[in-house]
């Protein structure tokens, strides 16, 4: 490459740098307030786990793991 090939390119390079920062230093709808934002925590994590609902979780409920069959056995 020429010289003025390598000048030419870090002349457009530095021209679309500097375009680019104007640019995205007018757009307004992303600056910070300058008062800050409040934000919504959350409530604390607690190490207590509660006993699973008796309806739910009982002697008779359905087992999802087990295969159902519906009608003639599919498997035959």
């Amino acid at each position: 490459m020429k010289k003025t090939d390598i000048a030419m390119i870090v002349l457009i390079a530095g021209l679309g740098v500097g375009i680019g920062y104007l640019a995205a230093s007018n757009i307004s709808f992303l600056k910070v307030p300058e008062k800050g934002v409040e934000v919504q925590t959350i409530r604390e994590i607690s190490s207590d786990v509660e006993k699973p609902s008796q309806a739910v979780f009982n002697s008779n409920a359905i087992n999802p793991t087990v295969e159902v069959f519906v009608g003639q056995n599919a498997a035959n």
